[in-house]
C-alpha cells in the first residue's frame, strides 16, 4: 500500500474537516493508497500516539462540521520547537526528527492543510526532502497563490451576520456601534463584511486611519439626522503614525496577540462625538460552526485534488483556485508575496463611491 500523510495546522478554519473527507475518499476511490492522519499540526509527528489510519469510516458525517478532527496547532513549528531541558524553557530545532518520523512512516507524501505560517514551515520542509503537498486555510483570504482561501466565505457570513445585529440594535438606541473582527496584515473579512452589512466606517489594516476623520464621520451623519453609526475595524488596523494595538507580547515562538484597536476607537468617538458608544469583539465567533455551503464546495475540491497532485509527486506545491478553476503552484510563489486587500481596486472605489469613511 502506498501511503499518504495529511495534518492541518495554524488557526481552525470551516471546511478543514470537508479537505480531510474528500482526501480519504480520492485516496480510496484510486485504490492501493493508505491515508494516515496527523494529530494536532507537526506535533503529532513527534508524539508516539500522533498519527491514526484514516478510512471512509472515519471521515463519515463530518462535511458539514465545523474545526478538525485531527486537531490542529498555532505554535507546533519543528524549527522553533519549545522543550524543557533540565527544568528550563529552550528553543529547539527538530525538523531532523520530523523527517526522520516521515520517512518511518513511509508516507509518499505529506498533505499540509495551513495558512502562511503553516505553509513556510513546509516549505522549509520540502527544501530539507520532505514531500510535501500543501493546501490553503485562511480566514483572512490574505494567502498569495490562489484566488480565494477556504474558511473566508463562512467567516464572512457570521461577519455579517453581526454587523446586521449590531445594526438594529444601535438605530434603536441611537448609538455607535464599533465591531473588531479578525484580520491581522490583510482587511477582507472587515471590507467585505462592512460593505454587505452596511457599515459607514470600515477600517483595514492596508489604510491607516486618523481618529479625527473618524469622528467627523460619525459627527455629520448625526448633523443629517442619522443618530447612530457602524464602525467595522479590523484587529490588525492602526492609526496614522502608530502602531498595532496588542492584548500579549509575543516571544521566540508564539506571536503577539492583537486586540484593543476597537476600544481605542470607540473611546475616541465617545469623547469627540459625545455619544453612547459600544465596542463588540467577535473573535473566535469568527472561526467555529459548520462552514458555508462555499467553503464546503471549495475545500472539497482541494482536498481532492491535493491527493491527485500527491499521486503524481507534485511536491512542494499548493492546490488554488485560479478563476474557477483548481490549479497548483509551487510552494515559494504562493509564499512570495501575501495577498492584501488592493488600494486601486473595485472594492475600495466602491466603498468610498459610497461615501464609506476608510479613515484616510
Amino acid at each position: 500500500m502506498r501511503k499518504v500523510g495529511i495534518l492541518t495546522g495554524g488557526g481552525d478554519a470551516p471546511g478543514l474537516n470537508a479537505v480531510i473527507r474528500a482526501l480519504v475518499k480520492t485516496a480510496y476511490e484510486m485504490s492501493g493508497w493508505e491515508v494516515l492522519g496527523i494529530k494536532d499540526g507537526f506535533d503529532g509527528l513527534l508524539d508516539s500516539d500522533g498519527v491514526i489510519p484514516l478510512n471512509l469510516e472515519s471521515v463519515r458525517g463530518i462535511l458539514p462540521r465545523g474545526g478538525t478532527i485531527l486537531g490542529t496547532a498555532n505554535r507546533g513549528n519543528p524549527f522553533a520547537r519549545k522543550v524543557k531541558r533540565g527544568g528550563a524553557e529552550v528553543i529547539e530545532d527538530v525538523s531532523d526528527d520530523v523527517l526522520a518520523r516521515i520517512r518511518a512512516l513511509g508516507l509518499e507524501a505529506l498533505v499540509v492543510v495551513g495558512g502562511d505560517g503553516t505553509l513556510r514551515i513546509s516549505l522549509d520542509l520540502f527544501r530539507k526532502g520532505s514531500p510535501i503537498v500543501g493546501v490553503p486555510k485562511t480566514i483572512d483570504n490574505d494567502m498569495g497563490g490562489t484566488d480565494v482561501s477556504f474558511g473566508f466565505d463562512t467567516a464572512l457570513g457570521i461577519a455579517t451576520e453581526a454587523i446586521d445585529r449590531l445594526h438594529t440594535t444601535a438605530e434603536a438606541h441611537h448609538r455607535v456601534m464599533v465591531l473588531e473582527l479578525m484580520g491581522r496584515d490583510a482587511g477582507f473579512i472587515t471590507l467585505h463584511a462592512g460593505m454587505a452589512g452596511g457599515a459607514d466606517v470600515i477600517l483595514i489594516p492596508e489604510i491607516p486611519f486618523s481618529l479625527e476623520k473618524v469622528a467627523r464621520k460619525v459627527s455629520e451623519r448625526a448633523a443629517g439626522g442619522r443618530n447612530f453609526s457602524i464602525v467595522a475595524v479590523a484587529e490588525g488596523a492602526h492609526a496614522t503614525g502608530g502602531e498595532q494595538v496588542y492584548s500579549r507580547a509575543g516571544d521566540e515562538v508564539y506571536v503577539p496577540r492583537l486586540g484593543g484597536v476597537g476600544d481605542i476607537v470607540g473611546s475616541y468617538i465617545a469623547q469627540a462625538c459625545g455619544v453612547e458608544t459600544r465596542v463588540t469583539v467577535l473573535g473566535h465567533l469568527q472561526r467555529g460552526g459548520s462552514p458555508t455551503a462555499f467553503d464546503r464546495w471549495l475545500a472539497t475540491r482541494y482536498g481532492s485534488a491535493a491527493m491527485r497532485l500527491a499521486a503524481n509527486k507534485g511536491y512542494g506545491r499548493m492546490v488554488s483556485l485560479q478563476g474557477t478553476r483548481i490549479a497548483d503552484v509551487a510552494l515559494s510563489e504562493a509564499l512570495l508575496q501575501a495577498k492584501r486587500v488592493d488600494l486601486k481596486g473595485d472594492a475600495l472605489l466602491t466603498a468610498r463611491a459610497l461615501g464609506v469613511c476608510l479613515g484616510d
